[in-house]
């Protein structure tokens, strides 16, 4: 026969496990449990003792509550691991160029007047027989549209070459690019992606994972949003 007292305090036992209950409560508890355990096998009644299944399933599941708790503990561990050799393997792309997703092309032009513009990339689950790039400047005006031809499926990056539909130099600025994927007449589904530089990493911190810092303009984004390093 298991005591009421004896069940309360398994019961607040198991329900607290689960929660990340203090190593110092958790000991405690089980201490409270030993203790009315003991006195329940003590005074528990002649006629009616305390079965040896009954004894059994109480040590089995304060042994559970045990078990939880050090594994959540290894856990823990592990993850701090994962966490730190994350953090390391991000270190490596700081200063390199990389697509996530996103829609911006910066224009610059050199000490000579050559433009140059960032890359951009195209993400597909399928290949496309055509793929037609808008270049869109900050007012919506479209500045240059143009096809590329076949994409495979996967990544791809591609470079515009800062020239107007008229074919004249385009502004230096900030410049859009929408992408368009066609198999046949049938519209399949691409992520454009944008090109920008690592400049540092930011470790885990217990809300979500390694995070790479791209700067002013593109903010942060988590080391799984990567898809190509340029």
């Amino acid at each position: 026969m298991t005591s009421p007292i004896g069940s309360n305090v398994l019961n607040t036992v198991n329900a607290g496990a689960p929660a990340g209950m203090a190593s110092r409560q958790s000991d405690e508890l089980r201490d409270n449990f030993m203790t009315l355990l003991i006195t329940q096998l003590q005074n528990q009644d002649p006629l009616n003792p305390l079965e040896n299944n009954e004894l059994t399933s109480q040590l089995a599941q304060i042994n559970t509550v045990s078990g939880i708790e050090q594994l959540n503990k290894t856990l823990d561990g592990i993850t701090s691991q994962i966490g730190a050799g994350q953090t390391m393997q991000a270190a490596g792309l700081i200063g390199q160029g990389v697509l996530v997703p996103g829609d911006r092309v910066l224009l610059e032009r050199d000490a000579e007047g050559q433009a140059h513009a960032t890359p951009f990339g195209i993400e597909l689950a399928e290949s496309a027989d055509n793929v037609r790039v808008t270049i869109v400047g900050g007012d919506g005006q479209v500045i240059n549209r143009y096809d590329i031809g076949p994409v495979s499926a996967g990544v791809e990056s591609f470079t515009w070459d800062g020239r107007t539909r008229e074919g004249e130099g385009a502004i230096p600025g900030a410049y859009r690019v929408r992408i368009e994927a066609l198999r046949g007449e049938e519209a399949l589904s691409a992520e454009t992606l944008n090109y920008a530089v690592v400049g540092g990493v930011t470790p885990p911190d217990g809300q979500g994972g390694v995070r790479l810092d791209l700067g002013a303009i593109y903010g942060q984004v988590g080391l799984d949003q990567v898809k190509q390093i340029l």
